[in-house]
């Protein structure tokens, strides 16, 4: 690992000024830290932005829960306001990683990072999510660009993310036995106004199934699924699952999905 200067910011303000191109903020450091030590990542400065109390918390008000971008899975997972507003993010939650994960990760880490097979950013994109920035808000659908890739810029800092109540959703995925990332995972909420279909895992970044989400507000029902046709042509193939599987398992888990509603 090579060497670097380590901060420790006190407020937001302090830490974007730190912030320059070869900085990074640290949290939970449950990417930041692995990526350094296998010589995939080095940095200048290393911001630590855990201390900032601003930046933990979860608050429901009105039809959203806020969730500070500090706040950690297991947190969220325990949460008994979340488990009552949005009982399918808790089980999110509790799904990603392991005991050490959960009691260390943060929200707004896994958002910032974008790991085609994270959890959090499905849930983002189910729950019509607003990330709030030091300097912006931003709609979910405009936050995600590509394999770990945001909209966010180098001195920005995600200060909590804001998730839209829904009438139903449940959260089901294909979870990688060892590391339980999602080989597949589908997000579906349903609301008033439509319905979204999230799913990660399958493709190289989070994505809004536009046509089963089109198919379930016609009929919220699992049967419908089965009629809609999942391309596999830009899917992710691996060494543990290919494109066509990934394809068959996206209508699999949306229909479990749906069934969980």
């Amino acid at each position: 690992m090579k060497t670097f200067n380590y901060h420790s910011a006190k407020d937001v303000k302090e830490a974007s000024k730190l912030a320059s191109s070869n900085s990074v903020f640290l949290a939970g450091g449950m990417t930041t830290i692995p990526s350094m030590k296998l010589g995939l990542a080095s940095y200048k400065d290393i911001i630590d932005i855990k201390k900032i109390s601003k930046l933990s918390g979860i608050k429901v008000s009105g039809k959203t829960i806020k969730i500070g971008a500090t706040t950690r899975h297991v947190e969220v997972a325990n949460s008994k306001d979340v488990k009552k507003a949005i009982p399918s993010l808790a089980a999110l939650a509790e799904g990603i990683g392991d005991p050490q994960v959960r009691n260390r990760g943060t929200i707004g880490g896994s958002i910032a990072n974008n790991d085609p097979a994270a959890d959090y950013p499905s849930a983002c994109i189910a729950l019509n999510a607003i990330i709030h920035t030091n300097n912006r808000k931003i709609d979910a659908e405009n936050f995600f660009k590509g394999m770990f890739e945001t909209s966010l810029k180098k001195t920005e800092i995600i200060e909590l993310v804001e998730f839209e109540i829904p009438q139903k959703s449940s959260y089901q995925k294909l979870a990688n036995p060892a590391s339980r990332y999602a080989i597949v995972g589908v997000y579906v909420a349903k609301y008033k106004t439509g319905i979204n279909v999230a799913v990660t895992g399958a493709k190289s970044c989070v994505y809004n199934d536009k046509d089963l989400a089109n198919a379930l507000s016609k009929n919220f029902s699992p049967s419908v699924i089965e009629n809609v046709k999942i391309s596999s042509s830009k899917m992710n193939s691996d060494i543990h699952a290919s494109s066509e599987y990934r394809a068959n398992m996206v209508k699999v888990f949306a229909k479990k999905a749906v069934e969980a509603c």
